[in-house]
């Protein structure tokens, strides 16, 4: 009996500590955190690094949008120079294979934009807790050696600073994956564009969706733009003008 109660004790102790929104940083704290995102994006040498963790929010995406449209998810392969492949089975073309397409690059401003609404609400561990089931579910259909790595050193991480970490470190190092996800998801966008303009990527997601539609490539690119600077201007006005739910 005495260990049933522990449990449960233990439950609620993790539901309090899920559900309980934390003091909201002062915006001095959350608009630094903005700066060291915006660095780890434009500095091109940590570029190189930190857009892995774009990528697997990307293939996170096209495997979760396949799965949505019933499509069969067969796996997702994650490679060191940052690009990935979500492989699934269905019918090659209609809705499912095209929403699965799109997916991809706005799936991390809008993984940000979530991210932002938690955190304007005070919800930091919360925030944490999901990201870590997000990628444990995403682990699961990794099928290469280096997307493995790359999934495990990311839950390692967030893993640590969720456990460890004070909750002054707790409630930065969200705001960064935040402001990241948001600021990334925009430079991978551009990145796209500028790559299918140097005719390096004719077989782009863009290209892929507008071969099933009939709708210009370049269209589809805008929509990622624009979904991507909707989000990022969005979740701006939320994390910095946090007083908006006091």
């Amino acid at each position: 009996m005495a260990g049933y109660e522990a449990v449960i004790s233990s439950l609620a102790d993790l539901w309090d500590r899920l559900f309980s929104a934390q003091p909201v940083p002062p915006r001095t704290v959350i608009l630094v955190t903005g700066v060291v995102a915006l660095l780890g994006v434009l500095v091109r040498p940590v570029w190189r690094l930190t857009r892995n963790f774009i990528t697997i929010a990307h293939e996170g995406g096209h495997a979760l949008a396949a799965v949505l449209t019933g499509r069969r998810l067969s796996g997702i392969r994650l490679h060191s120079d940052t690009s990935g492949l979500t492989l699934s089975k269905g019918r090659p073309r209609g809705p499912g294979m095209v929403i699965t397409g799109l997916a991809g690059y706005i799936t991390p401003p809008l993984l940000g934009l979530g991210a932002s609404g938690l955190l304007a609400l005070g919800y930091i561990t919360l925030l944490l807790w999901l990201l870590l089931l997000l990628l444990a579910t995403m682990l699961i259909m990794i099928r290469n050696v280096y997307g493995v790595i790359s999934v495990v050193v990311t839950i390692a991480i967030i893993l640590g600073v969720s456990v460890y970490a004070s909750p002054d470190v707790q409630s930065a190092f969200a705001y960064v994956f935040a402001w990241f996800l948001l600021l990334g998801g925009v430079r991978a966008v551009f990145e796209l564009q500028q790559s299918r303009f140097r005719r390096q990527a004719p077989g782009s997601d863009a290209d892929q969706v507008g071969h099933l539609t009939h709708v210009p490539a370049l269209l589809w690119v805008t929509f990622f733009a624009l979904v991507s600077l909707a989000c990022l201007a969005v979740s701006a006005q939320w994390l910095v003008n946090v007083s908006f739910y006091r």
